[in-house]
């Protein structure tokens, strides 16, 4: 009895993940959702994924019985935008995202295909590689968490389910946007584990306990020997 708790509270935990296949074969991509099957975590299929395989894989992961996240960022005019996810929704996938500074209409549009066919839609806001000197560049004077809760705030009213952002955002956006808003954190990393690229990080349970709902997390799984073990090690 208590080994069934203790996996039915890991597969709980394990619901909040998603993996993200940034690979670069389908070979690849299948081994890790074989290595992750029944494990209750998500898949994320992102650009390098999407560059290879396209929506060829969707079916079979959902066969596995994985929830998918399609992470290609759109960002486009409206009616491109629109358009282009009346083809991606009805592929089988479970929730899209596009970027937040397509601006309103563009969010509002979006939502409104997604929600027609049952999918969660969620606005990037500013990527968790960029820091306060990448805003400036850009001719953003805010700081990123301004930044993020601005554009959080226009994807809510415009309709969308959530957003995608940095861990560290995370409390200040369940606290200002709702217990029901969608909080997609990517730069993830376990204690102990390389930064690599992400910028503003925090460990699995921090960014849980700071509101998050769904955690990306990538090479400390995909790149690990066991999978499946990567994924319990983030609870340990």
């Amino acid at each position: 009895m208590g080994m069934d708790k203790d996996w039915a509270g890991a597969r709980t935990h394990n619901e909040k993940v998603m993996v993200a296949l940034d690979v670069d074969s389908r070979r690849q991509a299948l081994a890790l959702a074989e290595a992750l099957q029944g494990s209750g975590c998500w898949l994320k299929i992102g650009l390098e994924l999407y560059a290879l395989t396209g929506l060829e894989l969707v079916e079979t992961f959902k066969n596995m019985g994985f929830s998918l996240f399609l992470d290609l960022k759109l960002h486009d005019i409206p009616t491109t935008v629109e358009r282009t996810l009346k083809v991606l929704s009805s592929s089988g996938v479970d929730m899209v995202n596009i970027h937040c500074t397509g601006g309103y209409t563009m969010m509002a549009r979006a939502a409104e295909v997604c929600h027609q066919a049952g999918i969660k839609v969620i606005g990037v806001t500013v990527l968790t590689s960029m820091g306060p000197e990448d805003l400036r560049e850009l001719g953003v004077q805010a700081s990123p968490e301004e930044q993020v809760v601005n554009l959080a705030k226009l994807a809510k009213k415009a309709g969308l389910d959530g957003v995608v952002a940095s861990a560290q955002e995370a409390a200040v956006l369940r606290e200002q946007l709702g217990p029901e808003f969608i909080l997609v954190t990517p730069g993830i990393r376990p204690p102990g584990s390389a930064q690599n690229d992400q910028v503003r990080v925090l460990t699995p349970v921090e960014a849980l306990q700071a509101g998050s709902s769904y955690l990306v997390v990538g090479r400390p799984i995909t790149r690990a020997a066991d999978p499946r073990q990567a994924l319990a090690a983030l609870w340990e």
